[in-house]
C-alpha cells in the first residue's frame, strides 16, 4: 500500500515505512510535543524512580486534558467524552485490536506517521477501497466519543519514548515475538530463505517479549528485531498497567525482516 503523502514527524512516512529504517533506526518525533510540553519532560528528569515518573505523567496528563473533571461537566455528552481518555482506548485494544478503539489507535499512526492501515477487520488494499471505508467509519466513532485523543496519544508516544531511553540507553532494538493464526493476511515482499521474509506489518500490531506467550496467539510466530523508536506502547509503562505481566508491545508497522520460528512441541 502507498503510504499518505504526509505526517506530523520529522521523517517522512516512505522512510519510517521501510525495512532500511528498521535496519538503521533514527529517533522519531511528532512535530511540536515535546517543546509544548517541555515542563512534563524537564520535570521527569529529575526523578529517578521509573515508577515515580510514571504517575506523573498520569497527573499531568488528568490535568492537561482535563481528565479528572469529567464527573463535573453539564452534559452527559461532556462526562463522557472527557472520561474516556487514552487509557479506555488502549483497554479496548487489548479486548480487539480491530474494535472502534482499535481503529482510533490505527488512524493516530496514520494521521503521525503517515502510514495507513492494511487490516481492520479485513484486509485493506488501498486507501480507497471499501474496506478502508469501514476503517475510516469505526475512527470517526471513536475520535467523535473523546476529547482531543490524538493530543493525548502524541504525548503518550512521546513518554514512552522517553520512557525507552531510560530504560534502555545504550539499545536501538528489542527482539520481540508475534503469533499468528493466518500469517497470509500480511504482504510478503520478499522471501530470503525458508524461515525468513520481508513482510508488511499493519501500521499498528500486538506482540510479546515472551516467546512461549506467542504461541498462544497463532499457529505461526515471528521473531523481529524492533526498532526502539517503533514502539508505541509496552505493557509496564503505566503503573498498575491493563497489559501487566502479559509483555505485551504496541509496535509501529512498516516493512520488517521476519524470522518464523519452529516450533519445538
Amino acid at each position: 500500500m502507498q503510504n499518505t503523502s504526509f505526517n506530523h514527524c520529522n521523517l517522512p512516512p516512505w522512510v519510517i515505512a521501510s525495512r532500511h529504517f528498521n535496519d538503521n533506526p533514527h529517533n522519531l518525533e511528532i512535530q511540536g510535543v515535546r517543546g509544548a510540553n517541555r515542563f512534563l519532560f524537564d520535570k521527569l528528569d529529575t526523578i529517578s524512580s521509573a515508577e515515580e515518573r510514571a504517575h506523573i505523567f498520569n497527573d499531568y496528563m488528568s490535568v492537561k486534558f482535563q481528565l479528572h473533571q469529567w464527573e463535573n461537566q453539564s452534559t452527559a455528552t461532556a462526562r463522557k467524552s472527557i472520561k474516556n481518555s487514552y487509557l479506555r482506548f488502549l483497554r479496548g485494544w487489548m479486548m480487539d485490536s480491530n474494535s472502534i478503539e482499535g481503529a482510533v489507535l490505527k488512524g493516530w499512526v496514520e494521521s503521525r506517521m503517515g502510514l495507513p492501515p492494511t487490516f481492520h477487520k479485513l484486509r485493506i488494499p488501498g486507501i480507497h477501497s471499501e474496506a478502508y471505508m469501514v476503517f475510516a467509519m469505526d475512527r470517526t466513532k471513536g475520535s467523535a466519543r473523546t476529547n482531543a485523543i490524538n493530543s493525548q496519544l502524541d504525548l503518550l508516544y512521546e513518554y514512552c519514548q522517553y520512557e525507552l531511553a531510560q530504560r534502555h540507553p545504550n539499545e536501538r532494538w528489542l527482539t520481540l515475538y508475534r503469533g499468528t493464526f493466518d500469517a497470509s493476511e500480511h504482504d510478503v515482499l520478499e522471501t530470503i530463505s525458508k524461515r525468513e521474509q520481508i513482510v508488511r506489518l499493519n501500521n499498528l500490531s500486538s506482540f510479546t517479549s515472551v516467546e512461549e506467550r506467542a504461541w498462544e496467539f497463532g499457529f505461526t510466530v515471528w521473531e523481529v528485531r524492533v526498532p526502539l523508536t517503533k514502539l508505541f506502547f509496552y505493557n509496564d509503562l503505566l503503573p498498575n498497567s491493563i497489559m501487566k505481566g502479559e509483555g505485551e508491545y504496541m509496535v509501529i508497522g512498516g516493512e520488517y525482516h521476519v524470522r518464523v520460528v519452529p516450533c519445538t512441541l
